[in-house]
């Protein structure tokens, strides 16, 4: 199987520097890939490849380190806890961008509390490893997934914002959520709290399917039927890159926008089939938001971008928590407990955003 890839950021037209950032990676060699001259082309071997998309914040140089400590901290992650190790189910591929995506969370928000001047910093991590003809996805925050098929664009992951709960729960239409003052504020990121809870998904990938990520500077202006559009009339997969780029900018790019585009190809993947059921799917694994069965202790909280000084490097890594086993009843009780906390946690940080707009002011 072959992946052709490009992958591109751009500062947008309104900010003066960019705290997005993309990592693509053969989990053989563990060395991420350069885009500054041309796309790549991967064979998929036994380890797999990696894809992520991170959107910082925490002000310029916070935002900065946090989106950069995330993607080097997940890759380092996963080369520990999978390239070198001689599990090969695809259990422990899951469990290894699970474990790496809590350690980067841990260790980002290690940093933040030796380093005042950090306090806050986080970003938003959408990773995908690719093993075999299956995609697994890890989300934290509002960049997203969407594999394109026969010209429609689908999304992968479930937004972990405010407007999503709101829509979910029948409060907004889809439309409204696009358009609110609020749309920012997200439930969680690494960095932030001590503790992240992932939402783990999967898709099997078929012959033709590209898949993007990108961050919610491009998802946030260019929708996702013009995201599959333009992927599907364009082959080269660096000018698809570019124009959408190009698109957000002309809509005038308020926010940094990064893209990452894969096309799938080669003898070792299926024609696609109507039987095929594509989108957010949950894969079931311990400490995961849609676990059934077991769960990480997790410390729920909400998170808004903000404006905060900076810092330097990261720290050692912390033990992964252990996993705890508890029944079906009390995860669901302890989640349907959550969901007003998040809402809450929520309203609080906007509340907190127009005093401090307001003490600006006055």
């Amino acid at each position: 199987m072959r992946a052709h890839v490009f992958a591109l950021t751009d500062v947008g037209q309104s900010r003066d520097h960019n705290e997005d950032t993309f990592l693509v990676a053969d989990l053989e060699s563990g060395t991420p890939l350069d885009f500054a001259t041309d796309s790549h082309e991967l064979i998929a071997d036994t380890h797999g490849l990696l894809f992520l998309v991170a959107d910082g914040m925490g002000g310029a140089a916070s935002g900065d380190l946090a989106r950069n400590m995330a993607g080097h901290l997940v890759l380092e992650g996963l080369m520990h806890r999978w390239s070198a190790g001689a599990a090969s189910s695809v259990d422990a591929f899951a469990a290894a961008l699970r474990d790496a995506t809590v350690q980067a969370n841990a260790r980002i928000h290690q940093h933040a509390k030796d380093h005042p001047e950090h306090r806050g910093m986080g970003t938003t991590a959408t990773i995908a490893g690719l093993l075999g003809d299956h995609v697994y996805v890890v989300q934290v925050g509002d960049s997203r997934a969407y594999l394109i098929r026969d010209g429609h664009a689908r999304q992968l992951t479930k937004d972990q914002s405010l407007m999503q709960r709101l829509v979910e729960a029948g409060e907004l239409t889809p439309e409204e959520a696009e358009v609110s003052d609020r749309r920012n504020i997200i439930l969680q990121a690494l960095g932030p709290e001590d503790q992240v809870t992932v939402d783990l998904t999967h898709q099997q990938v078929r012959r033709g399917d590209t898949l993007v990520l990108c961050s919610d500077g491009l998802s946030g202006l260019v929708k996702a039927d013009e995201i599959a559009q333009l992927t599907t009339t364009d082959p080269d997969l660096r000018r698809v890159c570019q124009k959408l780029v190009e698109r957000a900018n002309a809509r005038g790019g308020p926010d940094n926008i990064t893209v990452v585009a894969v096309r799938f190809e080669g003898d070792g993947l299926s024609e696609p089939a109507a039987t095929d059921r594509v989108g957010y799917h949950a894969f079931p694994l311990a400490g995961t938001l849609n676990d059934q069965t077991r769960e990480l202790p997790v410390a729920p909280g909400s998170t808004h971008r903000s404006t905060l000084p900076v810092g330097p490097e990261d720290q050692a890594p912390t033990a992964t928590p252990p996993l705890a086993p508890a029944p079906a009843q009390v995860i669901a009780q302890r989640k349907a407990a959550v969901q007003p906390i998040f809402i809450l946690l929520a309203i609080a940080a906007v509340a907190a955003t127009l005093w401090t707009a307001a003490e600006l002011l006055y």
